[in-house]
């Protein structure tokens, strides 16, 4: 089966050479979502940033007939580990009861002045 791209207008489109996300399979691929477009203000709060990567997350599944509650696999790049607890605190209110596997990798910058991105797998076996 080849490999399948995925594409939202509801999420930020790509602003180098990848895709939104790529299907291989039962497998959806989401490329880093960040918290800002390329041409917008960096100083956008955190907590704003972070809304706007898991809304992109949520968009992108859609676009490939799955949800929030499909994510196997999160993880999430933060310029400051001091936001964590504000970025955390967002990301239950999105996922709820459902806890897909996550890392957190701090880093020391990202694209656009960004200070969150996200990446993910999601399960699109919808069977038992």
């Amino acid at each position: 089966m080849p490999v399948e791209t995925i594409h939202t207008d509801y999420a930020p489109p790509p602003a180098g050479h990848y895709a939104q996300a790529c299907r291989a399979g039962d497998l959806l691929f989401v490329s880093g979502q960040l918290g800002i477009a390329p041409d917008s203000d960096p100083a956008i709060p955190v907590e704003r940033q972070a809304e706007r990567v898991l809304d992109a997350l949520a968009a992108i599944a859609g676009a490939a007939g799955a949800a929030l509650h499909d994510v196997a696999k999160v993880t999430v790049y933060v310029t400051d580990i001091g936001d964590w607890p504000t970025i955390n605190a967002i990301y239950a209110s999105y996922f709820g009861a459902h806890r897909p596997a996550r890392a957190i990798v701090p880093v020391p910058a990202l694209h656009y002045g960004a200070k969150i991105e996200l990446e993910a797998v999601v399960s699109l076996s919808f069977g038992p």
